[in-house]
């Protein structure tokens, strides 16, 4: 299904975003429409896949951003496997530019070490690991 978002829509979704928790009617409030009616757009959104689900923000102690280059064909199936083995990672993307894959984790140090060492039979790495967080909203 595809949808055109209007700036109702866009509201709704900046909303959720803050506060997945917020209820419908306090989101008709801002956007000067019915819970009923606001539920209904929700439910389009979710249709369409542009809301994919409701979530939580959590506060890790650590968090990498891992760049995966790989060295041959075979490689992205296994690393494919292994990434989802581990609940450390938070998501992965295949990516297009220098690397091939984008991973967000947060593993603790001897847990990113171990992460690694299996990485490694499969494909060269790069990891940044966050300083601290610069809050945007």
């Amino acid at each position: 299904m595809n949808i055109e978002l209007d700036p109702i829509d866009l509201k709704i979704i900046e909303l959720l975003k803050q506060d997945s928790r917020i209820s419908h009617k306090e989101i008709g409030q801002c956007v000067h429409r019915t819970g009923q009616a606001v539920g209904a757009r929700i439910a389009q959104l979710m249709d369409a896949g542009i809301i994919k689900k409701y979530t939580v923000a959590i506060k890790y102690e650590h968090k990498q951003f891992i760049q995966l280059f790989m060295n041959d064909q075979q490689a992205f199936i296994e690393v494919e496997r292994l990434v989802k083995q581990y609940e450390h990672v938070d998501e992965c993307f295949k990516v297009l530019g220098n690397a091939c894959y984008m991973i967000v984790s947060h593993f603790d140090p001897p847990q990113l070490n171990e992460f690694i060492e299996q990485l490694s039979q499969w494909c060269r790495y790069s990891v940044e690991t966050v300083m601290r967080e610069i809050e945007t909203r």
